[in-house]
């Protein structure tokens, strides 16, 4: 199985940034778990601050016949048509994984423009939304 693991915006600040909500461990220490919890499963990693190389990245995990995408899609979770789109458009799988529970945050977290087009959802569990996403792709591929 060959997964991309995507997020979006400040997820690259993971660990310092509002820990109380987004928790202590940064993307890295996510990354490296993730590999060591499914030693069978290829990984491929990215983040990028910008909703255009977002979409570009979701492309090329069409283009490059990977079995599903972990979508951390952070605050464009909320205003983003166009990542809707993309993940509308492409063949794999994506299940959207965010770290806190946006339903109980503020009003405006509680709509994703972006889970419609997904197989799944999954918030407020922390990292662990991570595993609980691949657990989910490998249960939706096997079928």
């Amino acid at each position: 199985m060959t997964l991309l693991i995507l997020n979006g915006p400040n997820l690259n600040l993971l660990g310092t940034r509002e820990p109380g909500t987004y928790g202590t461990a940064s993307l890295d220490t996510i990354e490296a778990d993730l590999d060591d919890s499914f030693p069978s499963v290829t990984f491929s990693f990215d983040q990028s601050n910008g909703e255009g190389a977002l979409i570009d990245r979701l492309h090329a995990a069409h283009d490059a016949g990977r079995d599903g995408v972990v979508f951390n899609p952070g605050g464009y979770t909320h205003t983003s048509v166009a990542l809707r789109d993309a993940v509308a458009g492409i063949d794999p799988p994506v299940v959207e994984v965010h770290l806190s529970n946006v339903h109980a945050r503020e009003d405006f977290r509680r709509t994703s423009r972006i889970a419609p087009a997904c197989v799944g959802q999954i918030s407020g569990f922390g990292a662990t939304g991570y595993h609980l996403g691949v657990r989910a792709l490998r249960e939706h591929n096997a079928g």
